[in-house]
């Protein structure tokens, strides 16, 4: 109770403005921003005939809001852990700028209306993936993340969902195609949240959170799956000109990347350094929206 006293006292010192600011630092904007631009991506991949603007501005507004909703939800399930870690001590959880309740609040309504927006005004199909996604991020992926360290591989099936989702907005279907998509953003979350996991796991270990390297102090289960996980995106990341998607542009382009991040890769597996696993962090966030955009120019 006096926690919950406390939590109201300093949220209510705030200015609407710096309410405002820590509602949306809640919804991660910047991860949302990413996400979605996947989800666009997959969305002009997915055109069968002649592009919908209004469904493609439905889509997205939908596909946002329920980046926004899984967001905050997550981080009301983690408000504790985050207040044990340097890195998320400061979110608006942890330094009570908004209450428990709020949050809560917010998350939960943030998320219907994005999933009766997608039922309504984008079809069933991308509002059921969108299920999937809360199912699969806020109710299995948060709190496994104490219990297990297998829970990386769970989330990154919700994680994969973005192109996916986009795809069936415009398409109404999932394909061949679209299931390259979800497949390629699925085997990139595993280099990508290795490396954060590498750099924070004295953080994640105080906090109680089992990412591969706190389980595996030595980092050679770590540097492993790095490696291995981005061999099997260099085959994966082609698949779309195989199956018809792209061009010999994205063709060689992809093949670039995808070297390049392997090699980023291997460099990291070999020195488990913290400055090597921020190269290959940076690396990541490059390579996404590299590769995305690709296949949008060569489609």
């Amino acid at each position: 109770m006096e926690n919950i006293v406390t939590e109201l006292q300093q949220s209510g010192d705030l200015s609407l403005k710096e309410k405002a600011s820590a509602y949306l630092e809640l919804t991660k904007p910047r991860i949302a921003f990413m996400l979605v631009l996947t989800a666009a991506a997959g969305f002009y991949l997915g055109i069968k005939q002649t592009f919908d603007v209004w469904l493609f501005v439905n889509s997205m507004l939908g596909i946002t809001l329920l980046a926004f909703g899984v967001a905050t939800l997550n981080q009301f399930i983690e408000r504790n852990i985050d207040g044990l870690m340097e890195r998320t001590a400061k979110r608006p959880l942890p330094m009570a700028k908004v209450t428990s309740n709020e949050a809560l609040i917010f998350g939960l309504v943030v998320t219907l209306l994005a999933e009766v927006y997608l039922f309504f005004f984008v079809n069933p199909l991308t509002a059921g993936l969108g299920v999937s996604v809360v199912v699969g991020y806020v109710l299995l992926y948060t709190p496994l993340k104490t219990r297990t360290s297998a829970s990386t591989a769970i989330g990154a099936i919700p994680g994969a969902m973005p192109p996916l989702m986009g795809w069936t907005s415009a398409a109404n279907e999932i394909s061949v195609p679209a299931l390259a998509l979800f497949a390629l953003l699925f085997l990139w979350q595993f280099p990508h949240f290795l490396a954060i996991a590498w750099m924070y796991r004295e953080q994640y270990k105080k906090a109680g959170i089992l990412m591969l390297p706190v389980v595996e102090p030595s980092g050679k289960m770590t540097a492993r799956q790095i490696v291995v996980f981005s061999i099997m995106l260099l085959p994966i990341s082609l698949a779309p000109f195989f199956v018809g998607l792209t061009g010999i542009t994205y063709l060689i382009g992809a093949t670039i990347l995808g070297l390049w991040f392997l090699w980023e890769s291997i460099k990291t597996a070999r020195s488990k350094t913290e400055k090597s696993a921020r190269r290959l962090l940076l690396v990541s966030v490059l390579y996404l929206p590299l590769i995305f955009g690709l296949m949008v120019v060569n489609h």
